[in-house]
């Protein structure tokens, strides 16, 4: 059952509020958020979470719960969409959305937590009857009831299409992706079906809360005084809160001297800044800066060099985040709002230019799981014109012996080699610089010059590194 066969969304009837069970009523309020305003539910849980803790509502337990729920029910929306339309009398499109949702929500209980069935069914019946009332919790109850016949396994043996019959189709249904994102990582990964399952389970995992210690103002030791801190993998600069870790407890989070920040994306500024070029390295430049987590590295890294980091982010709201991030950087820094294909500074002001370019995210889909149902194919259509027009205004943005790097937090090949590619025929004074070697002590980083990361060989985002100098 592909992701289109839902009902488009539409706004959800007024529901009453429960007098119990805060946890799924809390989960339930997420998903829909989610469904109606295209929220995230990275955005949108937190302050659910916060306010339910102010009121009396949760305990520590009860927030884990409430996590769980949320994520994986959207994590393996698929999976459960296929499981629900072989239980129901109608398509899905037909279904309501918030009654899909609270099906969802029990469909997960069921085949993805070790909530016992008879519990699982009778609190998502109770919650149907207080969202949506008794005709509709009766409707739920028999579904459930269905569902509950089978472990996950046994439904995968029913609702998944035969490996040799449609392997990108059988991957997409047990693996819960879009048959599209499916084809899309295989290609850009490459290899047997090994890799492609063991990449689509890795980003149906949770995450871990990864730390970046910004340079010169706290240390990596520092945070591994937190508790249940672990040392990142790869970056001297990352710190791993294992078991669900907050980091709004830690104190140089909270005072901005560390962030949080994926190990991948640490990567890619520290390959930027470890590049070899000749001549000053004085003046740098982070030309897709929001929301600033790499450009607070950078400006650190700069400053520990006297060299100064421009961010320049589009949208004024997000350049906003940035000059937080930033915020006590001890080193010379500016951050403006500007267009980045159309930038106010003068070409070949810079020795290094990092462009972190808007992309699908199909790299990060741990962290945003309800992403994966909202791309369609057209979207790369969308983002190849700003693509290649941004990496052109880095390569005019750097001065001649200087490096620009561009990124993307997708493994897409559309966003990632082939905007490379077309745009370095434009410009033949260039050459792309081997950046593996930027990077000791990372496995798997395939035949270069360029990087990409991957959540199952790595533990990061598929974050996409090419490292480009400027000859001519």
């Amino acid at each position: 059952m592909s992701e289109q066969s839902r009902r488009p969304r539409r706004p959800a009837k007024p529901y009453r509020r429960p007098q119990k069970d805060p946890v799924r009523i809390l989960a339930f309020e997420a998903l829909r958020a989610v469904d109606e305003r295209d929220a995230y539910a990275n955005l949108v849980l937190p302050p659910l979470l916060r306010k339910a803790r102010e009121n009396g509502d949760f305990d520590t337990r009860d927030a884990a719960l409430a996590t769980e729920l949320v994520y994986g029910t959207l994590r393996r929306q698929g999976t459960y969409d296929a499981v629900i339309a072989a239980c129901v009398d109608r398509p899905l499109r037909e279904v309501d959305p918030p009654v899909l949702d609270v099906l969802s929500l029990g469909a997960h209980q069921l085949l993805g937590t070790r909530i016992p069935t008879h519990a699982a069914v009778s609190a998502s019946v109770e919650l149907a009857r207080v969202v949506l009332g008794d005709g509709r919790a009766k409707f739920v109850n028999a579904v459930l009831r269905k569902i509950a016949q089978n472990d996950l396994q046994g439904w995968l043996d029913k609702v998944a299409p035969p490996y040799d019959e449609d392997p990108e189709d059988h991957l997409s249904v047990v693996h819960s992706h879009p048959r599209w994102v499916v084809s899309a990582l295989w290609d850009s990964l490459g290899g047997g079906r090994a890799g492609i399952e063991d990449l689509l389970e890795a980003d149906n995992e949770r995450p871990e809360v990864t730390l970046v210690a910004r340079p010169g103002r706290a240390t990596a030791e520092e945070l591994l005084g937190e508790e249940s801190a672990v040392p990142g993998r790869w970056s001297p600069y990352a710190v791993r809160l294992a078991e669900g870790g907050e980091p709004g407890a830690v104190e140089a989070v909270r005072e901005g001297r560390a962030g949080v920040q994926d190990e991948g994306s640490q990567l890619v500024a520290l390959a930027l800044a470890n590049a070899p070029l000749d001549g000053p390295d004085d003046k740098w430049l982070d030309g897709c800066a929001g929301p600033g987590g790499k450009a607070a590295l950078l400006a650190a890294l700069a400053a520990e060099r006297g060299a100064a980091l421009l961010a320049s982010e589009k949208q004024p709201h997000r350049a906003g985040l940035v000059a937080k991030a930033l915020h006590g950087n001890p080193g010379p820094y500016q951050v403006i709002a500007a267009d980045g294909t159309r930038p106010p500074w003068r070409p070949g002001t810079f020795d290094r230019v990092l462009m972190d370019v808007p992309c699908t995210g199909l790299g990060a889909l741990r962290r945003r799981p309800e992403a994966r149902w909202r791309r369609r194919p057209a979207d790369l259509d969308n983002f190849a014109p700003l693509q290649r027009s941004l990496l052109r205004t880095a390569l005019d943005s750097v001065r001649i012996g200087g490096v620009v790097g561009y990124a993307t937090c997708s493994p897409h090949l559309a966003e990632t080699r082939a905007v490379v590619a077309d745009v370095l025929k434009q410009h033949p004074d260039t050459e792309l610089i081997d950046a593996r070697p930027l990077l000791p002590g990372v496995p798997a980083l395939g035949d270069g010059p360029d990087i990409q990361l991957w959540p199952h060989l790595h533990g990061t985002d598929a974050m996409y590194l090419a490292l480009i100098r400027r000859t001519g």
